[in-house]
């Protein structure tokens, strides 16, 4: 400062006082390497866990075929039925593939009905031309009654 107060050069550095901070310049270089080699002092355990997980596998394995193969047969079921009874969807649809490989064959179901049978009492004339009691259904439908008697066998 001069002689009127005021300092001669504000925010210069007027003077340094060493001060004990404990910092230190500290320089490191590490390089390291590891190993570890680990082996089970029972090799049985070890063979059983790894038969344990293949048997596991192979439980679900044969599960998921076994939903799946049940899953087909509904599907064939249910379709053939379907088809069956001439039901089916629209081939633009596209719910016509779910029953597209469905093939129905040799269908012998035939849907219950009943065909009347007119009956009729023999007439004296063909009663006395029976030749036993167990022709007597063709005899009374009217059919002709031929015996083949007549004929030479061959």
């Amino acid at each position: 400062m001069d002689e009127d107060g005021a300092p001669d050069n504000p925010g210069a550095i007027l003077y340094q006082v060493p001060t004990r901070t404990g910092q230190k310049n500290n320089y490191n270089l590490g390089v390291g390497f590891s190993i570890t080699w680990s082996e089970p002092l029972d090799k049985k355990l070890q063979d059983q866990c790894k038969e344990a997980a293949a048997a596991n596998i192979a439980l679900m394995q044969q599960t998921t075929a076994n939903k799946r193969l049940d899953f087909e047969i509904a599907r064939l079921k249910n379709c053939g039925e379907l088809i069956k009874q001439g039901i089916s969807f629209h081939p633009k649809s596209p719910y016509y593939k779910v029953c597209a490989d469905v093939v129905v064959r040799d269908v012998t179901y035939i849907k219950p009905h009943v065909h009347p049978i007119p009956s009729s009492s023999p007439s004296p004339s063909q009663t006395s031309t029976l030749q036993s009691l167990d022709s007597d259904p063709a005899a009374l439908l009217g059919a002709p009654l031929q015996t083949g008697l007549d004929q030479p066998s061959p």
